[in-house]
């Protein structure tokens, strides 16, 4: 199978804009993130896809491939369908930019679904993390998974789920990590089918392919660094950066 990496990168993000082109260390957050996607060594070929010009010269000028977008878009997914529509390939891996602390086991753990007879149920996969802290399962900007025996999604919401109704019971939390692998045919589906409910009162792309009863495989890593969501996300990113180099 053929795997291609892609990026979708936009620069007015709602609550930071302009966060991929932040510093992180001595390069900007979406430069760090395309060079570690790259570095693993898994993928045909990997693409930043954006809808900014500031974005796209900056991954062309340290020799990288971008694509820009050509239509505006509500998701990261109908972004990627638009720009994979002509490329040919069959597993395409989408990386959040700004999840910048990729790693080669994390990505080839989620490549590896796809393989042999029981990857052929997959239409999707992705990536969880088991998280403790109360300020974590209680913030929005967590988005919170539960799977069923089999590790296929149940639900993602941004609420802590589930819900602790028994308080001598503590159930276990997992974080959402924004990786995912499609097959190339899912992903164009997805983006033409219309948003429903859950998408809709959530903000979370996720929900829309299993309201239409694809299957996502969830697969529980080890944390991968920090998310950059929020101003302060950078600047444990940047600590957390320091301490690994």
């Amino acid at each position: 199978m053929k795997k291609i990496a892609v990026i979708p990168a936009r620069y007015a993000a709602s609550r930071f804009p302009g966060k991929l082109m932040e510093q992180l260390g001595n390069k900007t957050v979406i430069r760090t993130t395309y060079e570690n996607v790259v570095a693993t060594g898994l993928f045909d070929d990997v693409f930043v896809v954006t809808d900014s010009e500031l974005i796209f010269d900056e991954i062309v000028k340290y020799n990288g491939k971008a694509i820009m977008s050509i239509k505006n878009h509500e998701t990261g997914s109908d972004r990627i369908a638009e720009a994979v529509e002509n490329i040919e390939c069959d597993i395409v891996l989408n990386v959040q930019g700004d999840e910048p602390f990729v790693n080669h086991k994390a990505l080839a753990d989620i490549l590896s679904s796809f393989d042999g007879e029981e990857g052929e149920k997959v239409d999707v996969a992705t990536l969880k993390e088991h998280i403790t802290a109360e300020e974590d399962i209680l913030n929005p900007n967590f988005v919170k998974v539960v799977s069923n025996f089999q590790d296929f999604a149940l639900y993602f919401s941004r609420s802590p789920i589930p819900f602790a109704r028994d308080t001598k019971f503590f159930p276990k939390y997992f974080r959402h990590i924004g990786i995912y692998a499609f097959r190339k045919n899912a992903l164009l589906n997805f983006s033409k089918l219309a948003m429903r409910q859950n998408e809709t009162a959530e903000k979370l792309e996720q929900l829309r392919y299993l309201e239409y009863g694809m299957k996502i495989k969830v697969i529980q890593t080890e944390s991968i660094g920090v998310g950059i969501d929020t101003p302060e996300d950078l600047i444990k990113a940047n600590i957390y950066m320091s301490t690994k180099c």
